[in-house]
């Protein structure tokens, strides 16, 4: 694998796990200083509303909209961008998270699929939705469907 593909993965990998880890128990029963009701939690006593750092970053940028993701995350929209050609909020319109658009993504460039990504996302996404799997069935059938899904999901992490 390239090193800017691990690099990304390792980037998603860390920003969908942030929030998982940002919801242990505190001492005492309360928040952390500075995470209690009405306070910022990207910012620390004296920080003007900046993230007071990256991890911050990554963790309010998980919990939104693909778009707010890809706005906020400039290394997965250059991904789509690459894979797809498209407008990263153009090419993951439709799709209910940012790892699904990717793995698709993944999977019409790894297949080459006849009608390219636009073909395989409305399978996926339109009327009459299927998986993935399905997708990859009917537009390339001499695919292994399941094991191309699982690739390209995995490549999307």
């Amino acid at each position: 694998m390239k090193r800017s593909t691990l690099t990304l993965l390792l980037i998603l990998t860390l920003a969908l796990a942030a929030p998982a880890f940002a919801q242990h128990s505190h001492p005492g029963g309360g928040p952390p200083a500075g995470h209690g009701p009405g306070s910022d939690p990207g910012t620390s006593p004296g920080m003007s509303g900046a993230h007071s750092n990256s991890a911050a970053a990554r963790s309010d940028v998980s919990h939104g909209t693909p778009s707010d993701v890809l706005s906020h995350n400039t290394a997965v929209a250059g991904k789509i961008k690459s894979l797809t050609g498209q407008d990263a909020q153009t090419a993951c319109g439709g799709f209910k998270n940012i790892g699904q658009c990717m793995a698709a993504a993944h999977v019409a460039k790894n297949l080459d699929i006849p009608g390219g990504f636009d073909a395989l996302k409305a399978k996926v996404t339109g009327s009459g939705s299927v998986s993935l799997g399905k997708a990859i069935q009917a537009l390339a059938p001499n695919a292994d469907a399941k094991a191309e899904a699982k690739k390209g999901q995995q490549a999307s992490r």
